[in-house]
């Protein structure tokens, strides 16, 4: 009878662990100043259930670690929890991503091989550089869900001087995410999202930035409808992680790149609080937050090799 008692309190155990879900969503170039002072109901009720917290990219300014603070360059720091000496990322190009950093996807699925991820992105190169989907240097991952490509597509999203399309793709990208997310329920996903970038870069801090924040916010109560629907008709408990991957020049608003401060300091929300009070978390982070939720047993080199801490406990 012990024995039965066991087998079935393992099982509960195992049964909660395979109930646990992640979604990352990196939402492009919103410095922490615009986001703060944004209206934003669907952030806010995410903030209002975990946590909004200051957050840096860009490694240590003046040392080793320190990172372009370019796009490409942010996204890898998430993907593999380390900053460019490591992960080899200088810039949107993404010439010669160093594969023997891990990105999280990769050591998930060599943890779990039988569950499932997906990658959401309005950049295919996201997807295909980065993440390396099917690629020989990262063993043949395989991406099982994946919605992108669409800035290729010319016809069904014509390229406009005002970069509208750009819009267009993201909001297709969300209700194709939403979707699989409803349907299918991915084990770990990301969703990438690019129009607030091309407004900062085109009017820096101002009215097409704020609107293209709160087309942001829409979108995001769209992705948390699918994430509620599961978790109240599935048994599962997602964490939901937000961030961005640079902020913007203090002169302009527009650029990026650099090291001031108006560039390295961002944001991250998340729908748990942190185990404990957290003055400033980096971009890095995330992959170790990550791992801890979904009970991962990172690699020995690989844990040696992250640059950030967990915000949750073990």
């Amino acid at each position: 009878m012990f024995r039965i008692i066991l087998v079935l309190l393992c099982s509960l155990q195992l049964a909660t662990a395979q109930n646990k879900k992640v979604l990352f969503i990196i939402a492009d170039g919103i410095p922490a100043s615009e986001l703060e002072k944004a209206n934003k109901p669907a952030f806010d009720d995410i903030i209002n259930k975990g946590a909004y917290l200051p957050c840096y990219v860009g490694g240590e300014k003046g040392g080793f670690t320190q990172s372009p603070t370019i796009s490409a360059v942010g996204y890898n720091s998430l993907l593999t929890g380390t900053w460019t000496n490591k992960h080899g990322v200088v810039d949107n190009a993404i010439k010669n991503p160093n594969y023997n950093y891990p990105t999280i996807f990769k050591v998930f699925k060599e943890a779990y091989p039988n569950k499932k991820i997906g990658v959401f992105s309005t950049w295919l190169d996201n997807r295909t550089k980065l993440v390396g989907d099917g690629l020989a240097q990262t063993n043949y991952l395989h991406v099982d869900y994946h919605r992108d490509g669409y800035e290729l597509d010319t016809l069904q999203f014509p390229h406009d001087k005002k970069a509208y399309y750009i819009h267009l793709i993201d909001e297709k990208v969300v209700a194709e995410a939403s979707q699989v997310i409803k349907d299918s329920a991915p084990d770990m996903s990301w969703v990438y999202l690019e129009y607030t970038d091309d407004m900062g870069h085109r009017y820096g801090r101002s009215p097409q930035l704020d609107t293209a924040i709160s087309m942001l916010d829409k979108q995001m109560q769209k992705i948390m409808q699918a994430v509620s629907y599961r978790e109240n008709n599935f048994n599962e408990e997602w964490l939901v992680i937000i961030t961005t991957d640079h902020g913007r020049d203090a002169q302009t608003g527009k650029n990026h790149g650099g090291q001031s401060d108006s560039e390295r300091n961002t944001w991250l929300i998340m729908n748990k609080k942190p185990a404990q009070e957290v003055a400033k978390t980096a971009i890095v982070d995330i992959f170790p937050t990550i791992a801890t939720y979904l009970n991962i047993k990172l690699p020995i080199p690989v844990a040696q090799a992250l640059e950030g801490v967990s915000l949750l406990r073990k």
